[in-house]
């Protein structure tokens, strides 16, 4: 089961980094634009707190990233710590932003965190 749990750990950090590259580096772009379908003139207006969201899911990104290597206890514990903002951060995302925000990020990190608890 440790296995599994680190596989969704694992994925729930590529979700983090990229949508860190969506929102700091293609914001702008087609790829970027497309993800919410604004305009070009919506998509520059908004890019500086895209980019500060971004960073934000880097930080979400690395700190899996470092529970993923740090050993037990800390490596535990760090998991779960980043694991909960995670899921915090997707159902506010869910009931502020966009529902889809809910599937894209705090289900992700709800089965992870629920892998990880199993695990140990």
């Amino acid at each position: 089961m440790e296995i599994v749990a680190n596989v969704l750990v694992g994925l729930v950090a590529l979700v983090h980094a990229y949508i860190l590259v969506m929102e700091m580096f293609l914001w702008e772009k087609k790829p970027g634009r497309g993800l919410h379908g604004f305009a070009p003139e919506m998509a520059r207006a908004t890019a500086p707190m895209a980019a500060n969201q971004g960073l934000y899911n880097g930080f979400l990104a690395a700190g899996l990233v470092w529970g993923l290597l740090a050993g037990d206890p800390t490596g535990f514990r760090v998991r779960v710590f980043f694991l909960v903002c995670v899921v915090i951060a997707g159902v506010f995302g869910a009931v502020t932003a966009n529902r889809r925000i809910l599937v894209a990020q705090a289900l992700p990190g709800a089965l992870a965190l629920a892998a990880v608890l199993v695990a140990r």
